[in-house]
């Protein structure tokens, strides 16, 4: 029998989303208004310990929305980390601002904060604030959320805190997406949880979160006809989707605890290879270990394409925005650090459903390519 092809970080639903999704599809609350939509948002805003959640379309439409909120208007800049995903800087391209990207820090690859509080200095003397500062909490783990806000606070900067990764999270105690002006969450197909694609802004200030809820339903005025006084977006989530979601919350933990188990198997079966080193764990927090990424000195892509021809899919760590062709024009601080964390970084299977045969099976791959390149 031929073994199934395992992915990076494939969903995992099981019954319980099956029998939500269910009964909500037959209670015809299908559009994106519902009991589901307004029971998981409640769910999620007490998970993260905030006042209020407002689930959308996606991560990148909460971002959008959480830049509007901390007044992004064309012609602004945003600090931003190099070393993410797009979204979090193709969302200060839609406003008509510009990302600043910084490089991160080698101790957790987040953002570093002593680079943000000396570009807001150094912006301060010129005169030229940015307009706001996003932090991404990188594969699972917070950023440095103390010193980024006292630079932040100092200058009256805003901080957007992109957590699309980090649901279940920690930062000294508190929960991931509870720092800032507004915390951003993905429930994409390969996310810690999925709705099979959606997101969330979380907040504390509830007239971002009435903004927020405005725009993303086309910017309706509360009258009997359409009434628009503003420009608006078609972003929020349906009923149905959330009710998936109601679901993957409930199992959350569990989810956290098996990504756990794989990190600490990978750790103890490829821990012992020579220059393969695992991304550092900061003491400040706990991650929800959504993937398990590490740095291979040697042979990274060699050993992607063994596990290739394994049916075994494993990605190099992100791009940096800032040796992305789209992005070849913005100022950059510093570089090197996430450089080289894309150049070596290899991100393996962690999927929460990942077997007991599966880790070995990926482990086995890693051990004897490494050897023979060894």
């Amino acid at each position: 029998m031929t073994d199934a092809r395992i992915f990076l970080s494939p969903p995992d639903v099981s019954d319980l989303e099956r029998k939500l999704l269910l009964k909500a599809f037959d209670s015809n609350w299908v559009a994106p208004v519902g009991p589901d939509l307004d029971a998981f948002e409640d769910q999620v805003a007490e998970l993260v310990g905030v006042r209020h959640a407002v689930a959308l379309s996606s991560g990148t439409a909460a971002l959008h929305l959480a830049l509007i909120a901390a007044g992004v208007r064309r012609g602004d800049t945003v600090l931003v980390p190099s070393f993410t995903f797009a979204a979090s800087a193709n969302a200060v391209m839609y406003l008509g601002a510009r990302p600043v990207f910084v490089d991160s820090t080698p101790d957790s690859w987040n953002v570093d904060p002593d680079l943000i509080a000396d570009e807001l200095a150094s912006r301060a003397e010129r005169g030229q604030l940015p307009r706001a500062v996003i932090a991404v909490d990188m594969y699972g783990q917070c950023a440095d959320y103390e010193p980024l806000l006292t630079a932040c606070d100092r200058y009256g900067v805003p901080l957007i805190e992109d957590s699309a990764e980090a649901l279940g999270a920690t930062y000294q105690g508190r929960a991931a997406g509870s720092f800032g002006l507004a915390g951003v969450l993905s429930f994409n197909g390969n996310k810690i949880i999925t709705t099979g694609g959606g997101g969330m802004l979380v907040t504390d200030d509830g007239r971002i979160a009435k903004q927020a809820r405005h725009l993303a339903t086309q910017a309706r005025e509360p009258v009997a006809h359409y009434e628009h006084r503003s420009v608006g977006y078609n972003y929020r989530l349906s009923n149905l989707l959330a009710a998936v979601g109601r679901g993957q919350v409930q199992r959350l933990e569990q989810m956290i605890a098996a990504r756990r188990e794989t990190f600490e198997f990978y750790r103890q079966a490829l821990g012992d290879l020579p220059g393969m080193t695992f991304m550092p764990i900061a003491d400040y927090g706990t991650p929800n270990y959504w993937l398990t990424c590490l740095l291979v000195d040697e042979g990274r892509d060699r050993i992607i394409a063994e596990l290739a021809r394994h049916d075994i899919e494993a990605r190099p760590a992100w791009k940096p925005m800032h040796l992305q062709p789209v992005f070849q024009d913005c100022v950059m601080r510093g570089g090197d650090v996430s450089a080289d964390l894309f150049h070596r970084g290899l991100c393996l299977p962690s999927g929460s459903a990942l077997t007991a045969r599966d880790r070995e099976r990926v482990a086995d791959v890693v051990r004897s390519t490494s050897k023979r390149g060894g």
